[in-house]
């Protein structure tokens, strides 16, 4: 048996962060990311993800602005290379299916090689993929680890950004959201006097359930 470190995760979320599997370091100390040499966290709040740089132990706070964390293999390791091919191909009917559970928007690998092994493919750019995965639209970015030297925190803060902003794309305009709340404010007639029932903002909808700041 393995300490298992729980995914964070709801349904509807904007992205989910999807690592290779957990570090030693985070399945111990319960929570995503908590290795002192990690940058995920610097990484996601300097690309506008969340307000503040979240503290791996609050790391729960992070579905506040939308988003979640999980791993395509559940088994903790030292080091990404201790885990197989054959991890990966035993984790994709059950990773997929997860994600088609949750629904997120977006799956964002961090890292090309989760994500080679769920589709097979082993030429894989960074940014957006031409594919879904279980509904989701999938980006692949540079992996946070203080280990991928490859990647300056410049870098990867641009190549996470690039990401936010595609989320913002993704979000239902003020004008598709006004039409949804008059298409249900029509369903609304009262059958009797054929007179639809008025908002007092009416005039001025606005979005929804969407007010806070990302």
């Amino acid at each position: 048996m393995f300490i298992q470190l729980p995914d964070i995760i709801a349904e509807h979320l904007v992205v989910v962060f999807c690592g290779l599997n957990p570090g030693l370091s985070a399945a111990t100390a319960g929570h995503h990311f908590a290795g002192r040499s990690n940058r995920f966290w610097r990484v996601v709040h300097l690309a506008d993800f969340t307000p503040e740089e979240i503290r791996p132990e609050n790391d729960r706070v992070l579905l506040q602005y939308e988003c979640g964390l999980t791993t395509v293999v559940e088994r903790p390791t030292a080091r990404a290379e201790q885990v197989s091919a054959q991890e990966f191909l035993a984790a994709a009917e059950r990773f997929e299916q997860k994600i088609w559970r949750y629904a997120p928007r977006f799956i964002a690998f961090l890292g090309k090689a989760a994500y080679s092994a769920l589709s097979g493919d082993t030429e894989i750019a960074w940014g957006s993929q031409q594919t879904t995965l279980g509904g989701a639209a999938v980006w692949v970015l540079p992996n946070p680890s203080g280990r991928n030297r490859a990647f300056s925190l410049d870098q990867l803060t641009s190549a996470y950004r690039q990401l936010y902003r595609a989320t913002e794309l993704s979000r239902p305009s003020d004008v598709m959201m006004a039409s949804a709340r008059a298409a249900r404010l029509r369903k609304n007639v009262d059958a009797s006097t054929g007179i639809i029932p008025q908002s007092p903002n009416d005039s001025d909808c606005t979005l929804d359930g969407d007010s806070h700041t990302r």
